[in-house]
């Protein structure tokens, strides 16, 4: 019998993955299934990326790169990290496949074993899995009592932190729940990041996805850019799930030693893909903004209807496309009935640390979540205020 390493068996597939995958299989049979699982645009990838990725394929950049990525896309990176007031060097940028593969080498090269790793719940599934991958212990700091925001719950997240504290991760906009964080609460985060000396990972990966509130980025606060690793991607701003793109910022030191990982590990991002990127980041904001602007009409509507069916729904999303509500019963039993029964898939809370709450994407037509809707309502699926 093969015996597996300590580090494989500590986690767990992707909760969000393995709904996907079931809501895949029971439409390959023929099931008329709603996916409102998934973390990814229903939109095109925008044709001038598209068009980009293709005249560079064309053009013969299909080989290696440097392993933090080609310098007219770290530039690009850089010049628009500049826009939200952070001063970063190309040379302190790594482009990595994917804003998961970011994530994954800063947790490899901040964590240590035994190292406590805060997160606030609920929080991404991969967080967890990343922190012990690593060998890293959690601390969780809940924010369901709170509705999600963080500024109510700052006692707690005081308590939760301490100088045995390795590395914080910041999630705004959030997944799963779309709250931004208020400056006051970002200030207080700063506040205890520096008191004991903590690294903080800015996930900062829906930035771009937002209602009405710009989140700042921690890493221009006072004291955190020498402490903060900002993290980003195209796969949720540019509809680019499949293309495989991100990056990380950083202190040079850091990025210094992420890049040995990464040259050890991937080698580096796909070089047409990275040429696409530089396109992304320049050619399509009007594309962008009218994906934004659909998000947020069906987030309204998503809203409208479950208040109106008398829903409880503890909190409206200042951004991303995800809304948290509470479930009846056990939300693993449930959510597992509404994908066999219903053929509606939607995600447990359970898998971002809030058992008894599901997470709710509407990164779907506006008919097709009314269908989906109608087969929870039937399902008794929503617990009432």
């Amino acid at each position: 019998m093969t015996a597996f390493a300590a580090r494989i068996e500590r986690v767990e597939p992707s909760a969000t993955l393995a709904i996907s995958s079931v809501a895949k299989e029971l439409r390959a049979e023929g099931a008329d299934v709603v996916d409102l699982s998934v973390g990814e645009p229903d939109f095109p990838t925008p044709a001038p990326i598209v068009e980009a990725g293709i005249a560079a394929m064309r053009d013969g950049h299909t080989g290696y790169t440097a392993p933090r990525g080609i310098p007219s896309l770290r530039e690009a990176i850089a010049t628009e990290l500049a826009t939200d007031g952070l001063a970063y060097d190309p040379d302190q940028i790594i482009v990595t496949p994917g804003g998961k593969q970011a994530l994954y080498e800063v947790f490899q090269t901040v964590v240590d074993d035994g190292d406590e790793v805060v997160l606030l719940d609920p929080a991404w599934v991969s967080y967890e899995a990343m922190a012990k991958l690593a060998g890293g212990t959690l601390r969780r700091v809940d924010l369901t009592t709170s509705n999600f925001k963080l500024e109510p719950a700052l006692d707690e997240l005081t308590t939760a932190i301490s100088d045995e504290t390795r590395l914080l991760v910041v999630n705004t906009p959030s997944n799963p729940t779309g709250m931004v964080y208020t400056d006051d609460a970002l200030a207080a985060v700063r506040d205890l990041a520096v008191d004991h000396d903590v690294t903080v990972i800015s996930d900062e990966i829906y930035k771009r996805i937002t209602y009405g509130r710009t989140p700042a980025s921690l890493a221009t606060l006072d004291g955190m850019a020498d402490r903060t690793i900002t993290v980003n991607g195209f796969s949720k701003t540019y509809a680019m799930t499949g293309w495989r793109l991100g990056y990380l910022a950083g202190p040079t030191d850091i990025i210094d030693q992420a890049a040995k990982l990464q040259s050890h590990s991937v080698s580096c991002a796909t070089n047409f893909v990275q040429h696409a990127g530089v396109a992304a980041l320049t050619d399509v904001d009007d594309e962008v903004d009218e994906m934004v602007t659909a998000f947020e009409d069906r987030r309204d509507h998503l809203i409208d209807r479950l208040e109106d069916a008398g829903a409880h729904v503890p909190a409206v999303p200042d951004g991303a496309f995800y809304l948290m509500v509470p479930v009846v019963g056990d939300d693993l039993e449930t959510c597992e009935t509404a994908i066999q029964e219903a053929h509606v898939a939607t995600t447990p809370g359970s898998a971002f640390g809030a058992p008894g709450y599901a997470r709710l994407s509407y990164a779907n037509s506006t008919d097709r979540i009314d269908e989906a809707l109608d087969r929870l309502f039937d399902l008794e699926y929503f617990r009432r205020d």
